[in-house]
């Protein structure tokens, strides 16, 4: 026997389950829906970084559900220190807050470097827009440095870079350590693009910095031989950046199997290049969120194009999951680690 359906009484009843079950009957507004996302910069403006988040900020907007607002704050300091313990001990763990730090994340906790105030292993990883960049070394063309040989000979050679425990710092040290330098001069303090016009001052003799760097904010100094490029670090090993594949590679310089560890550990620093990050404790569903918006952005023709127009090259990401990957596989050999210390530190160079 077939029972007659009230309208009333389906009608109240469909009420009732509204007001019992409202998220189960009407689908919620997307969480970022009217929000806004502060990317925490851990540098100064204009440079690399800066850049590389300009082309990635508005694909990221597009695949998060909601398309929240997207603004950027820098915090220079302590080579991006400053930045991830913000991150990790200030910033609330609720997705609106993401830090942008760059590799100096990675070498503070392992080195003990003063001002490091995260756990590295509690961070969480959304991903990141490059991986690591084969790195160079250069003097400017008035100082008359042409050659391995008199780059060698001369003494006090003046090199300039950011801040002690910054990824320039540390690889012109290594440069100088290596390459057996007569007492050269690190001198501190400066940013990104000023330190590409001190060199052009004639302030300093020669720095390091990233090869793509190079190429997208020196292209035409570099183009008319303002500088003499010396030696490379290629990352990951052996991969030379097809501009500079003529040069030598660091290694070939080391005199043991030590040295030449301590040259892959700066590698494998490097790797995840600029890894954005959100503090311990953020919500499983928000993270995914989030990691999944990265990976849709590095696969978006649009972010491919304006990260090559800013850049001069292809960008190079990782994912949330593989940057983790990498933060928990970091070599940390005590004797390495203790010899790297000491070339990302204020002082002398080690003896060899």
């Amino acid at each position: 026997m077939r029972l007659k359906t009230n309208p009333f009484s389906a009608w109240m009843l469909a009420l009732g389950c509204v007001s019992l079950f409202p998220n189960h009957v009407f689908s919620q507004a997307p969480y970022y829906q009217g929000k806004t996302i502060t990317i925490i910069r851990g540098g100064e403006p204009g440079g690399t970084g800066d850049m590389q988040a300009r082309a990635l900020i508005p694909y990221l907007k597009k695949y998060i559900p909601g398309e929240p607002t997207i603004i950027v704050e820098n915090m220079p300091g302590a080579a991006g220190r400053k930045a991830a313990n913000y991150i990790y001990s200030t910033a609330k763990p609720n997705g609106l807050t993401i830090g942008a730090v760059g590799a100096g994340l990675v070498v503070g906790p392992i080195l003990g470097l003063a001002g490091t105030q995260y756990d590295l292993d509690r961070l969480i990883y959304l991903g990141s827009t490059e991986r690591g960049d084969p790195y160079l070394f250069l003097s400017r063309k008035e100082a008359g440095l042409d050659s391995l040989e008199k780059l060698r000979a001369t003494s006090g050679l003046r090199i300039g870079a950011q801040a002690v425990g910054h990824p320039i710092y540390i690889s012109g040290r290594m440069f100088a350590y290596l390459l057996g330098l007569k007492e050269p001069k690190f001198v501190l303090g400066y940013g990104g693009p000023e330190l590409d016009i001190a060199l052009a001052r004639g302030e300093v003799d020669a720095r390091a910095n990233g090869a793509d760097t190079i190429l997208q904010r020196s292209r035409e100094a570099l183009g008319k031989g303002q500088f003499h490029i010396h030696v490379t670090i290629t990352i990951p090993k052996g991969k030379f950046h097809p501009r500079f594949a003529n040069l030598p590679e660091l290694d070939t310089f080391a005199s043991n199997d030590k040295e030449r560890q301590l040259v892959n550990l700066f590698r494998t620093f490097l790797y995840p290049r600029w890894p954005y990050i959100v503090p311990p404790g953020t919500p499983g569903e928000i993270v995914k969120i989030l990691r999944g918006a990265m990976a849709k952005a590095f696969n978006d023709p649009g972010f491919h194009k304006e990260f090559k127009k800013l850049m001069a090259a292809d960008p190079t990401p990782l994912t949330g999951e593989k940057v983790e990957t990498a933060i928990r596989e970091l070599p940390r050999d005590p004797e390495i680690v203790g010899l790297y210390k000491k070339l990302a530190e204020h002082g002398p160079l080690p003896p060899r």
